[in-house]
């Protein structure tokens, strides 16, 4: 089996908010973090702005990933088939073969060859690596490829840049361990699996801590969305800190034995630096 890897890579989503309007978005729904029983108590008693103040502000790049792969199974098989027949045929001559009839058909061995091809697409949450098809939304969003010097200078400017929880060589072996998928088959001819994108996408997101009667919650705005919504995190943590390219795809780890299903452990071929095929979709647009 070969695996041919792309070249991974870095994106930005180009966000479609500045802070302000963020913070107003997010100031307007400042009750709704406090839960029932503070919007409820704001109404009795008429709470006013001073009653709420933000005690934190971050714009923060929170990232995703996105694996694309295409699998590829040529081999050939030896099949009979039953062909039926009217009740009264006891023998068929087929190329000079007399075929006896049983049960009012009589068999015919043949050589199949076949071809199979599939594509899948996964989106992995860059914080919790669990697989989330939501996150496609993100991709119809205008996205520049970066490296970790950009992300630096963003870094140094005040945004807070998030380091994905998992690595983009583990999350290659779970994509390509479920693309080799059971072939019955007498002969291979091709198996390869191209993992022909491997991003990591960064979206703009904006946080307010707000804090009201002692006690602290979160609004979080997405910076391409629109949505604001209460609950959600702070990443005071990162603010600051210089992403190191830890997470980058180290061809090496992959060519590894893999177990396939169904047959015994597969020698994986790897070639890093396969050219990407598949784009965001504004590059299609």
């Amino acid at each position: 089996m070969d695996v041919e890897l792309a070249e991974e890579r870095i994106l930005v989503l180009a966000d479609r908010f500045n802070l302000d309007h963020a913070e107003g978005r997010a100031w307007a729904k400042r009750t709704d973090a406090f839960g029932t029983v503070a919007k409820l108590g704001g109404l009795l008693n008429r709470a006013g702005s001073d009653d709420y103040e933000c005690v934190y502000r971050e714009r923060r790049l929170q990232p995703f990933w996105r694996l694309h792969s295409r699998t590829v199974a040529a081999y050939e098989r030896t099949r009979s088939y039953g062909v039926p027949v009217a009740p009264e045929v006891r023998t068929v001559t087929v190329a000079g073969e007399t075929k006896a009839v049983q049960e009012r058909e009589f068999q015919l061995t043949g050589l199949e060859f076949c071809r199979e091809e599939t594509d899948q697409e996964t989106l992995f949450d860059g914080l919790t690596r669990a697989q989330n098809p939501a996150l496609a939304t993100y991709l119809a969003f205008q996205a520049s490829p970066v490296n970790t010097e950009m992300l630096t200078r963003a870094t140094q400017a005040g945004t807070v840049v998030v380091p994905p929880k998992v690595k983009a060589s583990a999350l290659v072996r779970e994509v390509v361990s479920s693309a080799i998928g059971r072939i019955e088959a007498d002969r291979i001819l091709e198996e390869r699996v191209t993992v022909d994108v491997v991003d990591l996408l960064y979206r703009p997101v904006y946080a307010f801590r707000y804090r009201h009667a002692g006690k602290e919650a979160v609004i979080e705005f997405d910076g391409l969305t629109g949505e604001a919504r209460a609950g959600g995190d702070t990443f005071e943590q990162y603010l600051g800190k210089v992403l190191e390219p830890k997470f980058l795809l180290d061809a090496g780890v992959e060519a590894v034995n893999l177990f396939v299903p169904g047959t015994q452990l597969a020698r994986i071929v790897v070639q890093h630096g396969v050219k990407h095929v598949i784009e965001h979709r504004k590059h299609e647009a």
